[in-house]
């Protein structure tokens, strides 16, 4: 199986499967010297794991991490870092009834086509529990960035048809999470959490979207043609499970613009060259402009409910698929973190690619 590494320079290559015995990821070309709070990777972790809240799956796991190599004393060595989580909350048997049969919007069919077989244990490497990988790498690139003077902020806001109101500022964390659905608007989010609590109990699930902006960003990342900033972005976004759509900037609205609206006009700020509007999204030609990069991700229902749907087994027959076992009824409030990850490996490779950040 190709494709388990991303990046450039800063480079992950993300291991196990949903119920295997481990999970975990092999960070190449972190640069040395820099200091690793792993409190921060323990923070994220927590902001993704199962069992957290009343609106996600009730799976237990700790998320306990092991860095195997390349953090001595603190400190980034420059030598391959390798992060290790053990699984603990396997209930393989909650998948004994799909073993010959193929879940609509799952990836059992694909799986079992490509490679003659497949995990039919949670779904194995298609797992989002694959993602634990992304945000111990994503969690040590944000503190670099940090230092570097650049922010990433994710947060829900969309569930179903509920959507929160424009903020005028980027929200903390604090705010972020003050709610279990990581909606940084109150109201809405009482509103988004009574509903995803309603679909749960009907055993459906339902969509959503996450709001993501990067801060502090220097001029000139991204490197054309193909790799663009905003296309490394939406590769990176794409790649999480359930993500159905990205949009950066303006995005889809800017159909129902025109050029004199959409234009972002630039002036001199204490000595600096910005724009009065944001509608590039932080990125012209490819290549980050200095302003916030702001940017949006869809998700779709997650596919398991909790409901008798019609499909085939393996042979081609007619079958029925009971849903079992612990899932989302929503995957925003846990992607939060994910999509924080993604942003950052981006983001860190391209400071690499332009000499920013010594590797």
């Amino acid at each position: 199986m190709a494709g388990n590494t991303y990046g450039t320079l800063y480079k992950i290559t993300t291991y196990g499967e949903s119920h295997g015995k481990a999970l975990g990821v092999i960070i190449d070309g972190c640069p040395a010297g820099f200091e690793i709070n792993t409190q921060h990777i323990h923070k994220q972790l927590q902001r993704r794991k199962p069992g957290q809240s009343a609106i996600v799956t009730q799976r237990k796991e700790d998320e306990a991490f092991e860095i195997l190599s390349g953090i001595f004393e603190g400190k980034t060595t420059g030598t391959p870092i390798s992060v290790m989580i053990r699984n603990t909350d396997q209930r393989s048997r909650d998948y004994s009834h799909i073993a010959e049969k193929y879940r609509p919007s799952h990836a059992d069919y694909t799986y079992d086509k490509k490679y003659g077989l497949r995990d039919y244990r949670g779904g194995g490497r298609s797992s989002a529990r694959e993602t634990v990988a992304r945000v111990i790498s994503g969690a040590i690139a944000s503190q670099i960035l940090a230092e570097q003077g650049i922010l990433i902020r994710a947060y829900v806001d969309q569930v179903g048809n509920i959507k929160m109101p424009n903020l005028t500022s980027i929200p903390s964390e604090t705010e972020v999470d003050k709610n279990i659905i990581r909606c940084p608007h109150e109201e809405t989010a009482t509103e988004m959490i009574d509903f995803i609590k309603a679909i749960k109990k009907q055993g459906d699930t339902v969509g959503g979207a996450i709001k993501c902006t990067v801060s502090g960003c220097p001029v000139g990342l991204g490197e054309p043609v193909f790799d663009k900033l905003h296309a490394e972005l939406g590769k990176a976004m794409l790649s999480i499970n359930a993500v159905k759509g990205f949009e950066y900037g303006s995005g889809f609205d800017a159909i129902h613009m025109l050029g004199s609206q959409h234009n972002d006009a630039f002036r001199m700020e204490n000595e600096s060259i910005i724009t009065d509007t944001n509608y590039s999204g932080g990125v012209q030609g490819g290549i980050s402009n200095g302003m916030d990069i702001n940017m949006r991700i869809a998700f779709k229902p997650v596919a398991t409910i909790i409901k008798p749907q019609d499909s085939v087994d393996k042979s081609g027959k007619s079958t029925i698929v009971d849903g079992k076992g612990r899932h989302d009824p929503c995957v925003v409030p846990r992607a939060v973190p994910i999509v924080e990850s993604m942003a950052a490996l981006v983001i860190i490779d391209m400071l690499l690619r332009n000499k920013v950040i010594k590797a």
